[in-house]
Order: C-alpha cells, then structure tokens, then sequence
C-alpha cells in the first residue's frame, strides 16, 4: 500500500507543477495579448518560480529517498537546468526587456510543460502499476 501512496503524492506533486507552468505560460499569452502590462506579469511570473524550482527540486529528492531511481534520474536534467538558471541568475523575467525574450521564456515554459506532461504520464502508468501489483 505503500507503493501507491507514494506515486499518489508524487502525482499530485507533479499536478502542482502543472498549474505552476500553465499559470507563467497564461500570464505571458495575456502580455502577448496585451491584456495586462509587463510589470504585472514580471511580478507574477517572478513569484512562482522559486516555488516551481523548490518543488521540483523536492520531488526529485523524494523519487530518490523512495527508491524510484528512473524517475531519479529522469528528474535530473530539469533539475540541472533549473539550478543552472538559478545559478546564473535568469531565473527571474526582467520587465524591461520582456517583450523582447517573450517567445523565448514562451518556448522555455512549453518544454517544461511537455517535460512534466511526460513525467505525469509514466507516474500514472507506475501508479496503477503498483495498485495492480498490490491486490495480487
């Protein structure tokens, strides 16, 4: 029983981090569209990526406290690019030239997206993998 709860809060993990994407992917259409200006949308975008990169951080540390070394190692290259970016200080969207790196942070947030879609599939496959294997 173990094993599904353990994919079950990582799963839901993963859900946060969705919202987490899809929300900075909606406050850049809303700039693109002009419905908000770009200070607003810097501030908004600015404070949910530190809470994305301390939850996906956390999860990759989580599949390895619980054994689930593929997911580990698959978590792995989003970590390191979330450090690198840290790191290197362009983690944060800039105001002043945020029209000229829209499609770039555009594109950035749907490889995420993609990345965590994946992520989400192969944990729901594990999940009901593990809910199977339970009742046998």
């Amino acid at each position: 029983m173990g094993g599904l709860f353990t994919w079950l809060l990582a799963f839901f993990v993963l859900i946060a981090l969705l919202i987490l994407v899809v929300y900075q992917l909606m406050c850049l259409a809303d700039l693109e569209f002009d419905y908000i200006n770009p200070y607003d949308t810097a501030s908004r975008i600015n404070n949910v990526v530190l809470p994305e990169f301390i939850t996906q951080g956390a999860l990759c540390f989580f599949y390895l406290l619980t054994g689930h070394w593929l997911m580990s190692l698959l978590c792995v290259p989003y970590l390191c690019y979330n450090v690198r970016l840290y790191t290197q200080r362009k983690h944060l969207v800039d105001v002043t030239e945020i029209f000229a790196m829209l499609n770039w942070e555009k594109k950035q947030r749907l490889f995420k997206l993609a990345y965590i879609i994946l992520l989400i599939l192969i944990s729901i496959f594990w999940m009901i993998w593990s809910a199977l294997e339970e009742e046998e």
